[in-house]
């Protein structure tokens, strides 16, 4: 079994950028459900800020992605966008991922919110590892250049209808003021829990 690296993306990974949004809209379609669409160039420019994470395997073959954004003059940030290709996964690499787009938005943005919007049950628990909690749209941006990109998904009909009150997606929500009362996260214990290693997926992450 190949090693899957996992790491914070570079300009250089912009090659990878048409396979990924690519997939992206493939697994929506098969979901029956949408996604904020992005272009190649939207990925590339992620990238290039350091505001991506992707995966790949040892041999440079592309295994997944998500981004960061944040909104609401940083008071808010969002992980999105993440996709793993369809022959890797049930190895742990979206939870990999996941960990890594967190800390990432820790170490850029540490007193925004972090949120997100999902129909993924895998999603909601690997949220739910981290420390977010369910949320009513109300306790997430105002920000209508988020909610513009909802638009490109099926249920956009149904989020305007409820005057983005809710929708098919849950709202989940992490607020760094909890970590006064919990402290900070041991990512140690949280990467051995998750038993990465046994799954010969490894996480790379610069906290400097």
């Amino acid at each position: 079994m190949e090693n899957i690296i996992v790491r914070v993306a570079k300009e250089d990974d912009s090659k990878y950028s048409q396979e990924i949004v690519d997939e992206m809209a493939s697994s929506a379609k098969a979901r029956g459900t949408g996604i904020a669409k992005r272009t190649p160039e939207y990925v590339s420019g992620k990238m290039k800020e350091g505001k991506g994470v992707i995966a790949l395997t040892e041999g440079g073959q592309w295994v997944g992605f998500c981004y960061i954004e944040s909104w609401g003059h940083e008071k808010f940030v969002a992980n999105s966008g993440l996709i793993v290709s369809p022959s890797f996964r049930g190895r742990g690499v979206a939870k990999a991922i996941k960990f890594t787009a967190f800390r990432l938005s820790r170490k850029k943005f540490p007193g925004a919110k972090i949120f997100g919007l999902t129909t993924g049950l895998q999603v909601m628990k690997i949220n739910h590892e981290l420390g977010y909690s369910p949320v009513p749209f109300s306790e997430l941006t105002d920000d209508d250049e988020f909610w513009k990109g909802c638009q490109s998904c099926v249920n956009f009909p149904t989020l305007t209808a409820k005057n983005r009150k809710n929708c098919l997606c849950t709202g989940m929500l992490y607020d760094p003021e909890w970590e006064i009362e919990t402290g900070p996260k041991d990512w140690n214990k949280l990467y051995e829990k998750a038993k990465f290693a046994e799954k010969n997926v490894f996480v790379e992450f610069d906290e400097n």
